[in-house]
């Protein structure tokens, strides 16, 4: 029986939606085809994501404009914050570099901003506009994704103390794409690897294949997130087979093949 003091739950929260100018600053390759990148401006200061899975769009002008009005007009996608300093006006992003590799053939506009945008290029960030905050202490976890749930999966890993216990699985092409993420001993990490298959699909066989007797004990938090089809596999493991209250798990499509402009459900 889970205990009152190591019980979670997930809490809405409602937030003033504001859109803030900004330009790149730096750039880090994680792998080949990830790339943390920092933006700051004067605008991010007290910039607030409270929530692991927040989403905040992000927009790709092709130069400076004078106004938020004229840059909200500019392409734009939907991405998780990684970490930043509200007091400095600094944030960092990643990107999952789409491409034929991973069964999406288009790159869309994130992609090669990224990648090739010079430093000091304009963009905007708008959001998040709410958050789903968890409060409590999960006594197992699960967070499984492919790469564009990395920044989400890293926020949620932070939250965990030194006695956390489950299992993080990601997904990549290979291991020359394998994205370090240091967790609590009593958390496996355990690489997926996809090869020439679609993104996605070796993430969904590695859910079937997971069992009752692979669910921890207690009161258990689960987020999956990949391609929209890993939805109906995130389910069946954890409301299905593991028996998870569909109120204290996360699982959703952060893109869908063949929709470059598709986002999550908030």
């Amino acid at each position: 029986m889970t205990s009152a003091t190591t019980s979670f739950h997930l809490e809405r929260r409602a937030l003033e939606l504001r859109f803030r100018r900004a330009h790149l600053t730096a750039r880090q390759w994680i792998t080949p085809a990830y790339v943390r990148v920092r933006v700051a401006g004067a605008d991010l200061r007290g910039f607030a994501s409270p929530g692991a899975d927040d989403h905040v769009r992000v927009f790709f002008p092709e130069t400076a404009s004078s106004s938020i009005e004229e840059m909200r007009t500019a392409p734009s996608r939907e991405y998780t914050p990684l970490d930043g300093d509200a007091e400095e006006g600094w944030l960092d992003l990643e990107f999952a570099l789409h491409g034929h590799d991973d069964g999406n053939e288009e790159q869309g506009v994130a992609s090669p901003w990224a990648r090739d945008a010079e430093i000091g290029a304009p963009v905007c960030v708008g959001g998040p506009r709410g958050s789903l905050v968890l409060r409590g202490r999960p006594d197992g976890w699960l967070l499984a994704g492919d790469e564009t749930a990395v920044p989400a999966i890293r926020r949620f890993i932070h939250l965990m103390d030194a006695d956390a216990v489950g299992r993080v699985l990601l997904e990549t092409r290979d291991a020359a794409h394998d994205i370090a993420l240091p967790t609590p001993p009593g958390v496996i990490v355990e690489a997926v690897h996809r090869g020439s298959r679609p993104a996605g699909t070796a993430l969904a066989d590695r859910l079937d294949a997971l069992d009752a007797s692979d669910r921890p004990g207690g009161d258990v938090f689960g987020f999956i997130a990949a391609e929209q089809a890993i939805v109906r596999h995130g389910r069946s493991l954890l409301v299905g087979r593991w028996g998870v209250p569909p109120e204290k798990i996360i699982v959703k499509g952060y893109w869908k093949r063949g929709e470059s402009e598709y986002h999550a459900p908030h």
